[in-house]
């Protein structure tokens, strides 16, 4: 009578608020239905024909269903833990506005859905799909096996009524076996999970999911076993650990992180491609419009395989990192006690086997000897910036035609070394800054992905991602530790010949004085800060390595390459090097303009040409810097003096250049740049951190290819040591380089598609090639940071008025 009353009310009033006396109990509870739920009250008060049929497995049934009746189809079923079950259901006829309800009714679950399943894509597009399987999940149980009851019933709202066709399987093969691969084929509305129960002492597994084709999109999750297992395009990402991927799949699964010992490995096909990288479907026509989704039926394959669990293996690839490292302090001790003389003695070239006749006549006319007095004076412009002669005296010295390094050495010692000490306390005081809040920020994506679960936020190699606590590739971050170590090593080294040097000086040793190229250390401080530096903040990548912190591994890459530049620079011209503050101003700009290339650089035409025409502007404003050895101005005159030195020298009268080594470097210098800016304009690469990267490689390899060979040129020798340092690191460098580009990795694409470079461990089945790097690049900085100390070692009984500027 209750409900009656309710059902002529809510026709009358659309159902008022209810009588106090029908808000508690069982009452409310039917109120609320007859209220709020959409069957409608009258469909509460009408009574189905309701029919239940004892049901059978692998037996196909076919029915209709109307709005006046509704089926139920009871299957006595004997769960076990090893095998499951599979509802298969397809509607013949078609029925949008009245969908049928198919409702699975277990001990302990309850699972629903709708045929046509409509599912949803991006900007909510809707695709329907008239056949449906899902399996059901598994209930615990104390036995091996189980005899229970389940329902499933069939109703409809449609008055014309529905075909369909219902069939209930057993799923064998439900149960994953240990390195056993299983094939499979899923779709967006048949989605495929299975059980993996941890064996005896096996704690960590990896579970790989493979597929011959691409596309359609898919994701593979990983859930405890609870009910309901969430299989559905919009909802695998609720629970769990999941992940997209086109070809491969795999993710570390770890026995503490699962109570039940056992977990479910969820694929789910999804309805568009776009996750994947795949091309974007049109946009509907109309809000409501249903789309087509096609086949998208894909075949897969899923093995699970132990991984290293053992604490001896993680033990093992930490004394092996180790061990490498502090083998090459053990060799820096042995050469560092070797008798001085027995070095000496094994030099690549003598003095005199590159004679002065391969360079011009007048240079031998030009090298006369400076006292003692000359050679020492100080001209530090900060003194005497006021007198007007010393402008006058350093045009004079500068613009010769043949230069030595007395003639670029001639400010005050204690004032240089301050001036580049400012070098080590500046990067120094970068580096702290710089690293607080990246490691603050690499933290939170690791919680991140650890709570949510999500593992596309990270582009990790995941067939070697061997986890330690909360990191979830340790052995990345652990491959790192050779430029903390190798960095350390090298500021030992330069602190070692800092002291000797020193010790000189103040026994007015006239070697240390007058002899040799001018000791300066702060530069050699700040690159080996930098090396460490550049450990410190790849592993912090790679913690999660990402398309937001990519700038992280490589900032102080930049810094190394401009220090490298600096300090071969300073070798021949310490009096007009750059200061910090400039130097460090302008890799500042680097940086910045890295930031943007990766955030804005994607495809930006307005952003390429910007950037090119500021690269090519720079180029030029540096090599003329560089021509006129720090005496060119940028001011107001400029364009002026640029006229008359062209009508003085091209028109009026056709002279070569003044200057023709640095004309032949900065010339070579502006084609390579100038080339590398137009391939950028051209091509306008996705990873432009990379390519600005390059540029600087470039320029650095250039200026050293031409301080080798001008090195030569003047008679110079290389001693032993020097030399094993060049042939080491350049063979170090071509090993190191063949690693880097197998790329196991991508994020300048989607998550899915670098997986498809994933590869397995290579050593002690632990480290990948990615870690191959990272061992052999730290010790080829290493090496190229030696070749920077002892390649003038040569000169250091050579008296400065005959060490040639180059």
């Amino acid at each position: 009578m209750v409900l009656r009353s309710c059902w002529k009310s809510r026709h009358k009033n659309n159902c008022g608020p209810a009588p106090r006396w029908i808000r508690s109990g069982l009452a409310a509870l039917f109120w609320l239905c007859v209220t709020q739920l959409d069957f409608g009250c009258g469909a509460v008060r009408e009574t189905k024909n309701v029919v239940q049929k004892d049901a059978e497995f692998d037996v196909t049934y076919n029915d209709t269903v109307t709005s006046e009746n509704q089926t139920i189809y009871a299957f006595n079923h004997t769960i076990s833990r090893n095998k499951g079950v599979r509802v298969s259901v397809d509607v013949l006829s078609q029925g949008l506005e009245s969908p049928t309800l198919f409702v699975v009714r277990q001990k302990q679950a309850v699972l629903s859905f709708q045929v046509p399943l409509i599912l949803r894509g991006l900007y909510q597009r809707k695709y329907p799909y008239n056949h449906v399987g899902r399996t059901l999940c598994q209930p615990p149980t104390r036995a091996a096996s189980e005899t229970q009851y389940f329902f499933v019933d069939v109703s409809t709202l449609s008055s014309t009524g529905t075909n369909y066709q219902l069939r209930v399987s057993r799923v064998e093969s439900f149960t994953l076996q240990t390195d056993k691969k299983f094939s499979f084929t899923a779709s967006p509305s048949q989605p495929q999970y299975f059980k993996y129960v941890f064996p005896d002492g096996v704690d960590t597994v990896i579970v790989k999911v493979n597929s011959d084709m691409t596309f359609p999109c898919s994701v593979m999750s990983v859930q405890d076993i609870q009910c309901p297992v969430y299989d559905l395009d919009n909802n695998v990402a609720f629970i769990g650990m999941y992940q997209t991927m086109t070809k491969k799949g795999a993710i570390t699964v770890q026995r503490k992180d699962f109570p039940s010992n056992s977990f479910y490995v969820v694929v789910v096909v999804k309805t568009e491609d776009e996750a994947c990288g795949g091309p974007l479907r049109f946009y509907p026509l109309r809000p409501d419009e249903l789309i087509d989704a096609g086949n998208r039926t894909k075949v897969l394959d899923v093995i699970v395989t132990p991984a290293i669990n053992c604490k001896s293996v993680y033990v093992m690839g930490m004394l092996f990192c180790l061990g490498i490292f502090l083998s090459f302090y053990l060799l820096t001790l042995l050469v560092a006690y070797c008798p001085s003389n027995e070095m000496k003695a094994f030099s690549l070239f003598h003095h005199d086997l590159f004679l002065p006749s391969l360079l011009p006549s007048e240079r031998s006319l030009e090298s006369v000897g400076r006292s003692r007095q000359e050679s020492l004076s100080s001209v530090e412009e900060d003194d005497y910036d006021t007198l007007d002669d010393i402008n006058s005296d350093k045009n004079i010295v500068r613009t010769k035609k043949f230069l030595y390094v007395s003639d670029l050495s001639r400010k005050d010692k204690r004032v240089l070394s301050k001036k580049y000490q400012i070098y080590f306390w500046n990067i120094a005081t970068i580096a702290v800054f710089y690293a607080l809040p990246v490691v603050q920020l690499v933290i939170t994506y690791q919680t991140v992905v650890n709570v949510t679960g999500n593992q596309d936020i990270c582009f990790y190699n995941f067939l070697c991602a061997h986890p330690l606590g909360a990191l979830s590739a340790f052995n990345n971050i652990l491959s790192n530790l050779g430029y903390v170590m190798l960095g350390l090593l090298f500021l030992l080294i330069v602190l070692k010949r800092d002291i000797v040097h020193n010790r000189a000086l103040v026994r007015n040793e006239l070697s240390a004085l007058e002899c040799g190229i001018p000791k300066h250390f702060g530069l050699f401080y700040a690159m080996g800060t930098a090396l460490m530096m550049e450990g410190l903040l790849s592993a912090c990548y790679h913690v999660c390595p990402n398309y937001t912190n990519f700038q992280f591994d490589t900032s102080f890459m930049y810094m190394i390459a401009g220090l490298c530049m600096l300090k071969l620079y300073q070798k021949r011209h310490p009096d007009i090097n750059a200061s910090a503050y400039t130097a460090y101003a302008c890799l500042a700009a680097v940086i910045f303009f890295s930031v943007l290339g990766v955030v804005f650089g994607k495809g930006n035409t307005v952003f390429w040409i910007i950037f090119s025409v500021i690269h090519i502007l720079s180029t030029l404003l540096l090599s003329t810097q560089l021509y006129y050895m720090g005496r060119w101005r940028l001011d107001s005159g400029v364009l002026r003096r640029m006229v008359y030195i062209v009508y003085t020298d091209c028109i009026r009268q056709c002279s070569g250049p003044m200057y023709i080594d640095r004309m032949v470097l900065l010339v070579m210098g502006n084609i390579v740049n100038w080339s590398l800016a137009a391939y950028g304009l051209i091509e306008r690469p996705n990873d432009f951190a990379s390519y600005l990267l390059a540029i600087a490689i470039c320029n650095l390899l250039l200026y050293f290819a031409f301080y080798i060979i001008m090195k030569l040129r003047s008679g110079e020798r290389i001693q032993c040591l020097a030399l094993v340092c060049i042939l080491f690191t350049a063979v170090v460098w071509g090993f190191a380089l063949y690693f880097f580009f197998q790329g196991l990795s991508t994020w300048q694409k989607t998550p899915a598609e670098s997986r498809e470079h994933n590869r397995d461990c290579i050593v002690l089945s632990f480290f990948d090639d990615h870690d191959i790097w990272h061992f052999l690049s730290s010790i080829a900085m290493f090496g190229s940071f030696l070749v920077l100390l002892t390649m003038d070692d040569d000169l250091d009984t050579v008296q400065r008025d005959k060490i040639f500027v180059f």
